[in-house]
């Protein structure tokens, strides 16, 4: 598994959000800036996560983005999953069903399952929060 930039984009932006008073909004300029971030990649990452449910935006003079959970609530797992088009080690676990016609005789698919247990399982373990703590 390969994180993207548009995963870890997201992460960094909704870490600088965390970092605010619960609900002062931030613009996208700032978290552009901030970030060091494209404002067009900015732009579309929020997008995502404000659809998702993770981030809400206001326009106007007063808009501007701020989570809608507390960070503590926030995994970094949802996020990836959202960012990421799989957070599987191989192809073959993207489906349910597995669809590959190996599966039932591969042997290294039990590690490659055990491997994604594992993966994921750490990443919805970690919150938006422990990463603050961690700094």
């Amino acid at each position: 598994m390969l994180v993207s930039t548009r995963g870890r984009y997201a992460l960094r932006i909704i870490l600088e959000l965390s970092s605010r008073p619960k609900d002062e909004r931030v613009s996208l300029g700032e978290l552009s800036e901030k970030q060091e971030i494209s404002l067009k990649y900015a732009e579309s990452i929020v997008a995502m996560l404000v659809k998702a449910g993770v981030l809400d935006g206001q326009r106007g003079k007063t808009g501007g983005y701020k989570l809608v959970k507390p960070a503590s609530q926030i995994m970094v797992g949802e996020i990836l999953k959202l960012t990421e088009e799989s957070l599987a080690p191989v192809a073959c676990l993207d489906c349910t069903p597995n669809q590959c016609p190996k599966a039932k005789n591969c042997k290294t698919l039990p590690m490659w399952q055990r491997l994604n247990s594992l993966i994921s399982g750490y990443l919805f373990s970690v919150s938006i929060e422990d990463l603050n703590k961690a700094q």
